[in-house]
């Protein structure tokens, strides 16, 4: 093979190998994974927080939520799904948010994570994510 046809071969392996990432795939953005445990769902820490805010960008859920602190350094988070899928029109997941938070201050500390949902993609297009903490929902459309 001469050294023209191996470069021209580099080249297309290269842009390939560009573009072969898949925006619907990349969850390098979001801050943790989601969990998906009923066992966990259930046993993880309660602690007390108000959501303000949630939000779908790709595949990371976005949560805005506040809860008393000192600074929120210590706190141990967890987006937890039930493992339960409702059979309605659209499914429903329902997750929550877990807080271990033993900071005994009195200020309210803010602040907003995004988790991987990815795999909570069920069959079809969408499901409604029903989050326990914040009594609300938001559609995860795919």
């Amino acid at each position: 093979m001469n050294t023209r046809k191996l470069i021209g071969l580099i080249a297309v392996f290269g842009i390939l190998a560009c573009n072969s990432d898949d925006d619907d795939n990349n969850t390098d953005s979001c801050d943790q994974l989601t969990v998906i445990s009923s066992k966990q769902y259930v046993s993880e820490p309660d602690h007390n927080l108000t959501i303000s805010s949630l939000k779908i960008n790709e595949n990371c859920l976005k949560i805005s939520f506040g809860s008393s602190g000192c600074s929120g350094d210590t706190w141990e988070l967890k987006l937890i799904d039930s493992e339960e899928i409702l059979e309605t029109n659209p499914p429903q997941r329902n997750l929550r948010l877990s807080l271990k938070n033993e900071e005994l201050c009195n200020a309210v500390i803010t602040k907003e994570l995004s988790f991987n949902i990815l795999g909570l993609k069920v069959d079809g297009n969408k499901v409604l994510l029903n989050i326990k903490n914040s009594d609300d929902q938001i559609l995860y459309e795919y």
